[in-house]
Order: structure tokens, then sequence, then C-alpha cells
């Protein structure tokens, strides 16, 4: 059933909703590993690694609203749930207890490559069916890719 009813092909809407719950599973998890980094960062960059963490987890949070709310708008229902998310995430995960700063920063170095290499396959999986749908996630991807950016410059 579907509440909401749109003018995309329904191929193209399969294309679309699958880009976007993949976007979305993606933000979500983002975020999570994000936060559980930042509660157990430890080191001498404590302080500067802590704060940057938040600026993804924002950036994640706000993006997986974006997201969530334009497949609504086409008619696909999102799925956030944690059961989700955690069977179809492909970023690693998180060690248990203390994460020293250096490993913080490889750890979102990694997951940030992950998220950005699935994003730019759904920017490029969404150009002909949407484009509203293909700037939003260009849109996003800038963002993540300042923040890999960011990391990467830090273990340089």
């Amino acid at each position: 059933m579907s509440v909401v009813k749109n003018a995309l092909p329904e191929a193209d809407l399969k294309v679309v909703g699958e880009a976007l719950q993949g976007a979305l599973v993606d933000l979500v998890d983002l975020s999570l590993v994000s936060k559980q980094v930042h509660w157990n960062v430890v080191g001498p960059r404590f302080r500067s690694v802590h704060l940057q963490l938040d600026e993804v987890v924002t950036t994640a949070r706000t993006h997986s609203d974006v997201v969530a709310e334009r497949a609504s708008a086409l008619g696909i229902t999102p799925d956030g749930r944690a059961a989700t998310v955690a069977s179809t995430t492909a970023i690693t995960g998180v060690p248990e207890g203390w994460i020293k700063d250096v490993d913080a920063v490889r750890i979102l170095v990694d997951a940030l490559s992950t998220v950005i290499t699935r994003m730019r396959d759904r920017i490029r999986a969404t150009d002909d069916p949407d484009p509203v749908t293909q700037d939003l996630l260009i849109a996003l991807t800038g963002d993540l890719e300042k923040h890999h950016w960011m990391f990467a410059a830090e273990s340089a």
C-alpha cells in the first residue's frame, strides 16, 4: 500500500527507493558509529577529535532525515529500524572499550570512505531516474567528503 503517489515510473521508483534506503542505512549507522567513538575516544587529541565526531553525527542525522523524507515524498516507506541498519550496513564495527585518538581517526576515515563510495554509486544510479534525488545525494556526499578530508588530514 502506498499512501503517496508520484509521477516516477515503477522501474525508476525501484532504483530510487533502493538508493534512498541504502543512503538512510549508511547515514544512520555513520551517526551511531561516530557517536560510539565520540563517547570512547581518549588520547592527547581527545578534545579536537571528540568535537569533530559530533560534527559528523550532526551531518549524518540531518541528512538521514532529508533522505527519509525524500523517500516518503515519493511514496517509499523509509526503514531506519535498528535491525534493518544492523543487517544491511557496510560500515565496519567499532571495537569495545576506549579508543585511542589515532584509532578513532582511522575508524572515521574508513567509515566515511565506505559510505562515500556507496553514495557515489547511488549518485550514478539515480542520474536518469530521478535528478532530484541525485541532487540530494550529491549535496550530502559533498558534506561527507569534507569530513573525510578533515579526518584524513589528521592522520597524514
